[in-house]
């Protein structure tokens, strides 16, 4: 008796993280803990957002008695903004991150990001997104210019390639075989090329 197994499907997911103003300093570190833990770093970017930006961006903690001091936090210094991509993106973010308050974070998860970075409660070091609705708003606030489309996965993956890249691919490894060009990867990038010219 065979086994099939089904094949293999991998969804990205995608979460922003920020490095906040107290520990920008240790952004090197920080970033080299994240290419670690399997995360793609997908952008990046320094800002320093101002108390209004940073009203908007915590939109949802308004009229909560530490927005305040987290607006002035948050604008107290430069910070850094990336978009993280991996399997289960966002989980995996707040797994690495740890509870919100730094002083918990020390006692139940010392070896989390907040507890090694976070002093307490408001100064937590890292920021992550909640889940798949927060971080589709969050990376288009950050990244105004990004696409964030989401991914196709299941059916829909499957539809995708067989109508658009699929037929490409047939066309261009067709073509390949016919002209058997001495140098056969600078031939791919020029048919790639001009089918890519040709269809935008």
């Amino acid at each position: 008796m065979e086994l099939s197994m089904p094949p293999p499907q991998i969804y990205v997911e995608k979460t922003l993280a920020i490095i906040k103003p107290d520990i920008v300093d240790k952004e090197e570190e920080i970033q080299d803990i994240i290419l670690r833990s399997g995360f793609t770093i997908v952008q990046r970017r320094k800002l320093h957002l101002s108390p209004e930006h940073c009203s908007n961006f915590y939109v949802e903690q308004y009229g909560k008695m530490f927005f305040p001091n987290l607006t002035a936090y948050m604008s107290s210094g430069p910070l850094v903004a990336m978009v993280l991509a991996r399997h289960k993106a966002i989980s995996y973010w707040k797994e690495l991150l740890g509870p919100s308050n730094s002083l918990i974070a020390k006692e139940t998860h010392p070896d989390s990001l907040r507890a090694i970075y976070g002093t307490d409660e408001l100064r937590n070091a890292l920021h992550g997104s909640n889940d798949f609705a927060a971080a589709e708003r969050e990376i288009r606030f950050m990244f105004p210019a990004v696409i964030t489309e989401p991914i196709p996965v299941g059916q829909a993956a499957k539809d995708y390639l067989n109508l658009y890249v699929i037929p490409t691919l047939l066309e261009g490894l067709t073509e390949l075989c016919k002209q058997k060009p001495a140098d056969p990867l600078m031939y791919i990038l020029d048919t790639s090329l001009s089918i890519i010219f040709y269809y935008s």
